[in-house]
C-alpha cells in the first residue's frame, strides 16, 4: 500500500482542478449528483486495479451516473443489517407505550434492547466499514452490481488484506477532516475538497482490493 500517493496523484494530472470542480459542480444536483459521484470514485477505483496511468477521470455523466447508482443499491444491501439493529432501538418506546407498560418496567426494557441492539450496531458498523470499501473493489474490477454482493468473496478480500482495509478505513477519516475546510472559502471551496476526500478513498479501495486479490 502506497498510502501517501492516495493524497498526491490527483495534483499529477494537469487537468485536475478542471475535472474535480466540474465533479464537484455535479454533485450539487439533488440525488443525481451524489450518483454521480460515487460513480466517479468507482472509477478512480478500477482505473487503480488496472493500472491505467490517467487515474483521474474526466466528465462521462450517463457512464458514471451509472455506476453510482449500483454502488448505492451494494451499499444499501451492506446497510440492512444496520438497519434491523437500530430498528427496535426506534420501536421500544412507542410499542411498550401502546401495551401499556409501566414507566420503570418500559424504562428498563429500553435500556436492555439499547444496550443490546447498540452493541450489535456498533459491532456491524465497524464490519461493514471494511467490507464496503471490499464490494466496492470488486464491483469496480467486475462491473456487475452481483460481483458486489458476494458476501463470501467479499469477506474474503478483508480477510486477506485486514491492514490495507484499515488503512482505507483511515484515509477516509482524514479524507473526512479535510472536506470540511474547504468552508474557510466561504463555502465555495468545500465542494473542492468534498470531491477531493472522495479521490482519496477512491484510490486506496484499488489499492487494498490489488493487495487482497494478489494483482502485482
Amino acid at each position: 500500500m502506497e498510502f501517501g500517493q492516495a493524497f498526491s496523484y490527483v495534483f499529477k494530472d494537469p487537468e485536475w482542478f478542471k475535472k474535480v470542480a466540474l465533479t464537484a459542480l455535479i454533485s450539487l444536483i439533488p440525488v443525481i449528483g451524489q450518483f454521480y459521484v460515487m460513480g466517479w470514485g468507482l472509477e478512480i477505483t478500477r482505473r487503480v486495479i488496472t493500472h491505467d496511468p490517467d487515474l483521474l477521470p474526466g466528465i462521462d455523466f450517463g457512464g458514471f451516473l451509472g455506476k453510482g447508482f449500483k454502488a448505492f443499491i451494494v451499499s444499501f444491501v451492506y446497510s440492512l443489517p444496520m438497519i434491523l439493529f437500530v430498528l427496535p432501538i426506534q420501536l421500544v418506546a412507542p410499542i411498550g407505550v401502546a401495551v401499556e407498560l409501566d414507566q420503570e418496567t418500559l424504562g428498563i426494557v429500553m435500556i436492555a434492547v439499547s444496550v443490546c441492539c447498540g452493541g450489535l450496531a456498533l459491532i456491524y458498523g465497524i464490519l461493514m466499514a471494511f467490507l464496503i470499501p471490499a464490494a466496492f473493489g470488486n464491483l469496480a474490477a467486475k462491473g456487475n452490481i452481483g460481483d458486489g454482493l458476494r458476501f463470501g468473496e467479499v469477506f474474503g478480500l478483508v480477510k486477506k488484506a485486514p491492514v490495507a482495509y484499515l488503512l482505507v478505513l483511515l484515509g477516509g477519516l482524514i479524507g473526512g477532516f479535510i472536506a470540511p475546510l474547504g468552508s474557510i472559502a466561504c463555502g465555495i471551496g468545500v465542494l473542492l475538497t468534498t470531491v477531493y476526500a472522495a479521490t482519496i478513498t477512491a484510490h486506496l479501495q484499488g489499492q487494498a482490493y490489488k493487495q487482497a486479490a494478489g494483482i502485482l
